[in-house]
């Protein structure tokens, strides 16, 4: 085919046309003989896109731009808005206020206090070591401080605290029991069965249902005191009291002054010997004094002055008996 020549075409003079289209015509035709004679576009990618390419597909990237980076974004903006005094006043008003809202709510308050299985003396001086003004909401007690007030009295044993249903805290009380009457160094006290203290007693009379122990450490075997009492069972109304001797032993105080001397070890079955001889000979009938039992072998008794003279008396008259 033979080649075109567009010189030659712009120039000739179209027929029946103006030279103002065939100028436009020819330029159309240069631009796109141009057009044609340029080089292709090399499909490749370029390197940069090469290497991001191939650094979207690197796992570590992909969870870092995932999971890692909006994390960041977020910690970068609440730290920029938290760094402003005025934003960090404003967000703690607002948690404050909106805490204290919903701890006031009405289903949250407390109105009362109520306290079972405590005597009314004990109540009362529950109530002084908690005061506490009602209402109150639920989150403003300080119940373990509370629990901790009331456990340090000495006539409770156990205390169980609660806030239950109509805004009532509920205080459950477990009270010591007196076993015994002490007299120690700081006069009369009332002591459970494990020797804890109970209250101040102001006269004896008032407990008489009670035993009554004396002398320094006898509150530390209040156990083995009401042992001896329930032993001495057959002779209990005569018997007054246990006083402690040198905190190791006890000696049983009865009435018309008589003493049993216990001893260290084994008490009970040298009580239980006294009061076997007491059933079979009337012992303390008598006039003994004392029945000293430290040595369960060779029990040995005192007299009273006055026995002691009658024996002297009747010693002295079977000698002047034999001597004649």
């Amino acid at each position: 085919m033979r080649p075109v020549d567009h010189d030659q075409f712009v120039a000739a003079p179209a027929p029946g046309g103006s030279a103002r289209v065939s100028e436009a015509v020819a330029r159309a035709l240069r631009a796109r003989t141009s057009s044609s004679a340029s080089p292709r576009r090399d499909p490749a990618p370029s390197r940069v896109a090469y290497r991001m390419s191939r650094l979207w597909l690197t796992p570590s990237f992909r969870f870092f731009l995932r999971r890692v980076a909006p994390v960041l974004v977020v910690a970068a903006v609440a730290g920029a808005y938290f760094s402003v005094e005025e934003n960090r006043r404003a967000i703690t008003d607002t948690y404050m206020q909106v805490k204290g809202e919903v701890q006031n709510r009405p289903e949250f308050m407390v109105k009362l206090m109520a306290i079972d299985g405590a005597s009314e003396e004990l109540s009362h001086d529950i109530r002084e070591v908690v005061p506490i003004d009602f209402p109150l909401s639920s989150f403003d007690l300080d119940l373990p401080g509370m629990l901790e007030q009331i456990e340090s009295l000495d006539a409770v044993s156990q205390a169980h605290l609660r806030v239950r249903a109509g805004g009532i805290l509920q205080v459950d009380i477990t009270e010591r029991v007196p076993a015994v009457v002490w007299r120690g160094p700081h006069g009369l006290e009332l002591l459970d069965p494990a020797g804890h203290r109970v209250s101040a007693l102001d006269m004896r009379q008032d407990r008489q249902d009670l035993p009554l122990i004396a002398g320094v450490g006898a509150d530390r075997y209040v156990g083995e005191a009401l042992s001896l009492i329930t032993a001495a069972r057959p002779i209990l109304s005569r018997v007054r009291g246990l006083v402690r001797v040198g905190e190791r032993r006890w000696d049983m105080v009865l009435d018309r002054d008589q003493i049993i001397q216990l001893p260290e070890t084994a008490p009970a079955a040298a009580l239980a010997q006294v009061i076997a001889l007491e059933s079979a000979k009337e012992l303390l009938a008598r006039d003994v004094r004392a029945v000293d039992m430290r040595n369960p072998e060779r029990p040995t008794l005192r007299l009273n002055p006055e026995a002691q003279a009658d024996m002297q008396r009747i010693k002295g008259l079977e000698r002047g008996v034999s001597m004649q």
